[in-house]
């Protein structure tokens, strides 16, 4: 009669009990009924089992049953059988009168050939305080966000009277000239507090740049225009968001560029229309407000460039623009373009913007 006695099954079991009983983290052994075989010291101490009574032991029954969870006990009763193989299941171990533990366990099938019963080694990982500590930063990011919101919505609030006040001023004062300075301070601070608004209904880095330039214009509009059946400002822009700081720096431009033409495009009650225009393709872009009033001078005088102009040169070079003045005949338009492949060769802000 010829011995069924396999000696590599006993080499493979002895080696699995050797990996087993030196691992320094929590490892078991069942065979293909769910019972201890063998258990790490690590596994007894982690989970506060006694080592001599373990081994015999049912894997539900350890403890006091904690581990009899149905869709973990499925699962390895699924591995014993070769039709699945648990991978990185994640799952809370309960236990009376203890903390909850957030445990990892990976469990394999160890055959040693045909007609010898399976093995399940089981390995377990605690990622209990790594789960906190995500927690815990989740936490954080999510109030950092709503402080930010809530800090942009004061900062929005405060600019708005500000720029209320300035209005005010303006209306107030005797001086053509103060008058028109101060109706500049407050487009200059509205462009600003359009952007606080954006960003606190928006994500916090982030604006859609359309209906910024569109809220922007409406709010210069409202404060400069004093007939909108003479002027009006329309504004075509792709619907894409663009860094907080960017928008911040094209709403000042666009700003300063319709300010510009709302006071010297339409002398003597002349009708018109200022469009903004906004354009982008990858890396490029581009931003341009044009008029179609009396366009440029056919003599320009050597006027001494204003606080618009420098504006719009600074901003111009931060963004690494290309600054153009087109006669559009009638009109004028001035285009701000960012083109990464020419910038490296090209000075930005190179062509003068008139005084503004």
């Amino acid at each position: 009669m010829q011995s069924s006695y396999d000696p590599n099954a006993e080499i493979g079991l002895n080696l699995a009990l050797a990996v087993v009983g030196s691992s320094h983290a929590p490892v078991l052994l069942l065979d293909g009924d769910r019972v201890v075989v063998a258990a790490s010291d690590a596994f007894c101490h982690a989970f506060e089992i006694d080592p001599t009574t373990i081994v015999g032991m049912t894997f539900s029954a350890v403890g006091h049953g904690e581990w009899a969870i149905p869709q973990l006990q499925s699962l390895l009763k699924a591995t014993a059988s070769g039709l699945a193989e648990v991978k990185n299941y994640e799952f809370d171990l309960k236990r009376e009168g203890r903390e909850t533990l957030c445990l990892v366990l990976n469990a394999h099938k160890l055959s040693y050939g045909a007609g010898t019963e399976p093995r399940l080694l089981l390995a377990i990982s605690d990622v209990t305080d790594a789960r906190i500590a995500e927690k815990m930063t989740d936490d954080l990011v999510r109030d950092k966000s709503v402080l930010l919101q809530e800090l942009q919505h004061r900062v929005a609030n405060s600019l708005q009277i500000i720029a209320s006040v300035l209005l005010q001023s303006a209306r107030k004062v005797q001086s053509e000239e103060v008058r028109g300075h101060l109706r500049d301070a407050h487009s200059r601070v509205m462009s600003v507090a359009a952007i606080q608004r954006q960003l606190a209904v928006a994500s916090v880095d982030k604006v859609d740049i359309g209906p910024y330039l569109q809220q922007l214009c409406e709010s210069i509009g409202a404060s400069m225009i004093h007939d909108h059946d003479q002027i009006s400002i329309e504004v075509s822009s792709a619907r894409q968001q663009v860094q907080a700081n960017i928008s911040v720096s094209f709403g000042l431009v666009v700003t300063e560029l319709v300010i510009n033409a709302l006071k010297h495009a339409f002398p003597g009650g002349r009708h018109g229309t200022i469009a903004v225009d906004y354009t982008r393709s990858g890396a490029d872009w581009s931003l341009s407000v044009s008029d179609d009033g009396v366009g440029m001078s056919a003599e320009p005088t050597e006027a001494k460039a204003g606080l618009g102009t420098n504006i719009v040169q600074a901003l111009a070079k931060q963004l690494e623009a290309i600054v153009t003045v087109s006669d559009t005949a009638p009109g004028t338009r001035v285009t701000l373009a960012h083109h990464p492949a020419s910038v490296s060769s090209t000075n930005p802000a190179s062509t003068p913007v008139p005084a503004i």
